[in-house]
């Protein structure tokens, strides 16, 4: 469970603000919208197959620099 600190002078918004960050960073809502529906196994299996070629794919492309 993410945890935040406030300071003395801290809004309410600013505590729900750094909360939803740290959330974010947990990788909190990510893993509740997985779990929102059941998957088949064969569904699971072909999006990570499907995330492995992607991956990949974007490891082979050739790195472009800028000319500024």
């Amino acid at each position: 469970m993410p945890g935040i600190y406030l300071r003395e002078g801290d809004s309410f918004e600013a505590a729900i603000k750094k909360f939803k960050k740290q959330c974010e960073k947990a990788g909190i809502l990510s893993e509740i919208r997985k779990r929102e529906s059941y998957e088949k196994p064969s569904v699971k299996k072909k999006k990570k197959a499907q995330a492995a070629r992607k991956r990949l794919t974007k490891k082979q492309r050739p790195f472009k620099f800028s000319t500024y």
